[in-house]
């Protein structure tokens, strides 16, 4: 008697036969991506979504791999031109439900103009920022997310800077929606990206994931279950927050919620002179 083969009922999102992926042990991005599906997959099955119009966009790093294991139109692109990319598919095709994925690195970095010009229009798009605070593909260099002080591999003596703090740039634009999660969190992950695949215009929403190898290695976290542990302990989520509370620091604690909801005519709208 033959057994019953086991399916995940995920698989129908995933191309299966890229599996498994190359993420190191202990990093956040599956758990990021698993949530996102999850939302992804309840708009499906209601009917709100249609998979044939959705297109995921990443560009260069780890977090912009993940795209290539979706059972999705995808592209992966130049680094940091994730979102400009979308922008012409959205222009040439409005049907289009476009969702960026990228780093911190990728978005806030090379990509930090294209990131404010797209919330500042309130283009017609969903961005998920992973935040791992380091450069952790290329060896564990400085990002604009790196914390104060903490050693990264071009910064010995401590990251002199202070951070992006990302949601508070993209909050003072005109962004519909603005949000932070974390890895520690998924069931908020999979609520805030539910929300925004039904919302219009420019939705944002950062998740801060661990990284075991590249960060947590070098400030002492290799171990993947206490650098889960140890986020999860600065993590602080708080109901509604204004922007002034969108604390990052990863020693005074980073406050996760949504910061901003909108209902904004979306660029498109504007582009067609409708305005609801």
């Amino acid at each position: 008697m033959a057994l019953a083969m086991h399916v995940h009922p995920l698989d129908k999102h995933l191309r299966v036969k890229r599996l498994p992926t190359i993420f190191c042990s202990g990093c956040g991005i599956g758990i990021a991506l698993s949530a996102m599906l999850r939302a992804l997959d309840k708009r499906i099955s209601e009917g709100s979504v249609n998979p044939n119009k959705v297109l995921w966009v990443s560009g260069i790093g780890c977090s912009g791999r993940a795209v290539l294991y979706l059972n999705y139109d995808v592209a992966h692109v130049l680094h940091g031109r994730a979102i400009p990319f979308a922008i012409g598919a959205v222009l040439a095709n409005p049907e289009l439900k476009a969702v960026v994925l990228g780093g911190d690195g990728d978005i806030a970095a090379i990509g930090g103009n294209h990131l404010i010009h797209a919330a500042k229009r309130n283009f017609d798009m969903v961005v998920v920022m992973i935040t791992n605070f380091i450069y952790a593909m290329t060896g564990g260099q400085v990002a604009p997310t790196t914390p104060y002080g903490v050693y990264t591999t071009t910064t010995p003596a401590g990251n002199p800077e202070y951070p992006l703090n990302v949601i508070k740039l993209v909050g003072a634009l005109n962004a519909n929606y603005v949000a932070r999660a974390s890895v520690t969190t998924p069931h908020l992950i999979e609520q805030y990206f539910y929300k925004a695949l039904a919302m219009r215009g420019f939705r944002f929403i950062e998740v801060v994931a661990t990284c075991p190898e590249m960060f947590g290695r070098h400030i002492g976290l290799r171990d993947s279950v206490e650098m889960f542990s140890e986020l999860k302990k600065r993590v602080v989520y708080r109901h509604r927050p204004s922007l002034e509370e969108a604390m990052i620091d990863w020693e005074k604690g980073i406050v996760i919620g949504e910061f901003v909801e909108r209902n904004n005519p979306s660029f498109i709208e504007l582009l067609r002179g409708v305005k609801k």
